[in-house]
């Protein structure tokens, strides 16, 4: 058995002792004389670089210059990009999902989902027909006509939506009666300071 002086890797010899079985030229195996790293043919590696050698950077060419000027005006743009996405991802995913549901609802839709859905449509149209005139009479009777019917065909969503579009309602009246009322007051003591 014979020894291998030498270093694989810094440090790696101190902790990892291991030997090389081999055999001299003759065929006989030597254990009493080491071998060094170099006399090893699979470990030979290339020489050392000299002393003196650096690797020089080479200088930029004229596509380098035009790329990175491209991408120094770039950068607030595609930041801007990201940060409008990073925004606008969520909102695009519920309508995905809502789409999604949608799809899988109308492929097995519930017992007379089709022709409540075209009396629904119907009264919209009727709503459009009856609301010659103004435009204000073109959005309130088929949003009316339409509200009344699907009420008739679905009168627990219509409870449940009637019931949160309340609360919201009211909040907003609260809120708009509140501001009204401190225009008001600030209003009438500029009046006073000013008597």
């Amino acid at each position: 058995m014979l020894k291998v002086t030498g270093r694989v890797m810094p440090g790696a010899s101190s902790l990892l002792p291991f030997a090389v079985f081999a055999a001299d030229a003759d065929g006989e195996a030597d254990a009493a004389s080491p071998v060094k790293l170099e006399e090893l043919s699979l470990y030979t590696g290339p020489p050392p670089p000299p002393p003196t050698a650096r690797r020089a950077e080479p200088e930029a060419g004229q596509l380098e210059e035009t790329v990175a000027t491209v991408r120094k005006l770039a950068e607030p743009y595609a930041t801007w990009c990201q940060g409008t996405y990073a925004q606008i991802r969520p909102g695009v995913q519920r309508v995905v999902r809502f789409g999604s549901d949608a799809y899988a609802y109308l492929q097995n839709p519930p017992k007379d989902f089709y022709p409540r859905a075209g009396i629904i449509g119907v009264a919209g149209v009727v709503g459009l027909f009856l609301a010659r005139g103004s435009r204000v009479k073109r959005v309130l009777y088929p949003a009316g006509l339409v509200t009344l019917s699907a009420s008739l065909y679905y009168p627990e969503q219509a409870a449940a939506v009637a019931r949160s579009t309340g609360d919201s309602v009211y909040d907003a009246a609260v809120k708009s009666y509140a501001a009204v009322e401190k225009i008001l007051k600030s209003q009438s003591k500029g009046k006073k300071k000013e008597d």
